[in-house]
């Protein structure tokens, strides 16, 4: 019975966590196919004029009802001409559900975006971006297991009451949210790109609190960003990604909570013909105190489809066994012929100088 109610206190534990996860955005193992989540500013930073990238993550599955959470961003770069500058405008929208254990916690983003570039030099640009719109967090009280429903001095055994004291004031919670962030991009030579960022999140601060009188706000979360894509050969591309994020309070003070992550990719080009691209790639990321991820990726022309698999290495890697989350991408990307000469010759920013869309 001691081992019932010990697991019993653990599912209490994860469903609890589920309710505090508001203080946390959430995110994927992948999430250098996500940008927006990284960085607004990081719209349009990629080869091609169109992305359309899909994620979808299960998590938790070994220890209780899984977490999933579903990811759908785009982005659409316009060249344009301006008082004889060239400028990038990169419109893009940021869709995201997540639902999370018992008590069916869920989170909904509609957020669209807008980033503007400006060339500085030939192969360099300065980019300014926005990311805002409507979010929603719900949960259900009636499937949540609380602790005065668990009678205290039973010797290990317990008995579930019919209902909880504790009273829930706002069950669903609709807010705005903005976002904005800075990047600097540049081509150091034909194999060889890079980009960097600081973004700043949640800027209204939007109160997220279930309880009548209690003030429970959004923290705002400032972040830093850097990419790093080079040719090692004529076949392989090796690319680095690395994000640090960071809380702060209502005044700005810092609450010390903060993440890191990064990650190394090796892509192979296995097509035997030049203009057809076909790769193949394999790396490691890694989430600073959380998980090690293995991930491999099919390129097929301008197809491309990623499966990672977190392994935990926190707390709670005994009770997981180490099994943390499956996560899938598909994602999309293309060159419009159409456009006109002058604008599709305009340089505009990039990122991954093997890839060559047909």
């Amino acid at each position: 019975m001691k081992m019932i109610y010990r697991f019993a206190m653990l599912i209490f534990i994860l469903l609890r966590s589920s309710l505090l996860c508001f203080a946390q955005d959430v995110g994927f193992s992948q999430f250098y196919e996500q940008p927006l989540l990284r960085n607004p500013a990081l719209a349009g930073i990629f080869t091609g004029d169109f992305q359309l990238t899909a994620s979808y993550r299960n998590q938790w599955q070994s220890v209780t009802i899984p977490y999933r959470t579903f990811g759908l961003s785009t982005e659409i770069k316009f060249p344009v001409r301006f008082m004889n500058s060239d400028f990038t405008v990169t419109p893009g929208l940021q869709l995201l559900r997540d639902v999370a254990g018992t008590s069916e916690f869920s989170t909904t983003h509609v957020m669209p975006a807008i980033n503007l570039s400006k060339a500085v030099s030939q192969n360099s640009f300065v980019s300014v971006a926005f990311l805002g719109g409507l979010m929603q967090q719900k949960f259900d009280p009636s499937k949540l297991v609380l602790n005065d429903q668990f009678i205290a001095g039973s010797d290990g055994s317990f008995t579930i009451l019919p209902y909880s004291g504790q009273i829930f004031n706002r069950t669903s919670i609709n807010y705005f949210d903005l976002s904005t962030g800075l990047s600097f991009s540049t081509s150091f030579n034909e194999n060889t790109d890079f980009y960097a960022g600081a973004g700043l999140f949640h800027l209204t601060a939007p109160s997220v609190g279930s309880f009548e009188g209690s003030e429970i706000l959004l923290n705002k979360k400032l972040a830093f960003n850097i990419g790093l894509s080079t040719l090692v050969s004529d076949r392989d591309e090796l690319t680095l990604y690395g994000d640090y994020f960071d809380e702060y309070g209502k005044k700005f003070n810092r609450i010390g909570i903060s993440t890191f992550q990064a990650g190394i990719m090796v892509n192979h080009n296995i097509s035997p013909y030049e203009n057809i691209d076909q790769s193949i790639s394999a790396g490691i990321l890694y989430r600073l105190d959380d998980a090690i991820i293995p991930v491999i990726q099919l390129g097929l022309s301008k197809f491309n489809i990623g499966i990672s698999y977190d392994i935990n290495i926190n707390k709670l890697a005994v009770a997981s066994q180490a099994r943390g989350g499956l996560e899938i991408t598909l994602s999309y990307r293309d060159i419009f012929k159409s456009r006109d000469p002058l604008l599709q010759s305009q340089l505009c920013p990039k990122f991954g100088s093997h890839k060559r869309l047909n």
